[in-house]
């Protein structure tokens, strides 16, 4: 991997393997949020796996769209009532089904491609202290004071069109905090399915991995999913909600990484 730049790099143990992710500092407290392991009390509806829909493996076969009373499509997208600020998604970016990862998008970019890195990121000159928009300090480029992506650079918006857009850090930190979150395989994928904790609708978030240089990595055991919210601190970063079978969590990491996208929408 390459890591040519000044950023202190935060080793995230994921389950059963270890994906090196890059954290370039600059937490914002108020939008930070992390859920620990099961067993410590801290987990929110983590609940424990094997809860009489085994698969055989010891782990609860998901079942995300039973019973779900809020789903409306908009745009031609199935969208479900969370009671949260926003309607979520059934699935990602680039899936036609919930079980599907879908496409994996550097922050701010629309389309996939074969390498994941700052000298193929669009908004940089190849360097992390070289961005070209959505930067708030000089020591990072060119200062235009964008924290929040616009429609043209939002996947979301740009595939789905409507009132379709990726969530903010606020909007991820909302599912975290406001839903019940369970481990799961659902017809045979590893992720979460993620319940209101006011009207018990829900959604599956795949464990779909992610993408940098040429390689996909950790998918299966690790979700890594985009924010539409810049790191003001550190212009070079975004904020993406990551998890895998014992912690969910907002953090930042730099933008060329190749993440998920679930869309959201008023």
């Amino acid at each position: 991997m390459k890591k040519n730049y000044l950023c202190a790099t935060l080793l995230l143990f994921f389950g059963v393997c270890g994906l090196s992710l890059t954290s370039c500092g600059g937490d914002d407290e108020e939008t930070l949020s992390e859920v620990t392991v099961p067993g410590t009390g801290d987990d929110k509806g983590q609940g424990d796996e094997n809860d009489g829909n085994d698969d055989g493996n010891g782990e609860g076969e998901g079942k995300e769209d039973e019973g779900n009373t809020g789903t409306t499509v908009v745009n031609g997208h199935k969208a479900v009532d969370l009671g949260l600020s926003v309607k979520w998604a059934t699935c990602n970016v680039g899936a036609s089904s919930p079980e599907e990862y879908g496409g994996y998008y550097a922050w701010g970019e629309t389309e996939e491609k074969s390498n994941y890195d700052f000298s193929t990121y669009k908004y940089c000159k190849g360097s992390n202290d070289s961005m070209t928009k959505y930067c708030t300090e000089s020591y990072s480029g060119t200062v235009d004071n964008k924290t929040v992506l616009e429609p043209g650079d939002d996947v979301a918006h740009v595939k789905w069109g409507g009132s379709w857009r990726m969530p903010t850090s606020k909007e991820l930190n909302e599912l975290i905090n406001n839903c019940f979150w369970r481990w799961t395989t659902q017809n045979g994928v590893k992720g979460y399915v993620v319940t209101s904790e006011s009207n018990g609708n829900s959604i599956f978030l795949p464990a779909a991995g992610s993408r940098w240089d040429e390689i996909v990595d950790s998918s299966g055991s690790v979700g890594l999913y985009w924010s539409a919210s810049l790191n003001e601190s550190y212009s070079s970063s975004a904020y993406y909600l990551g998890f895998d079978g014992g912690s969910r969590f907002l953090h930042n990491i730099v933008r060329y990484y190749g993440f998920s996208v679930r869309p959201v929408a008023e």
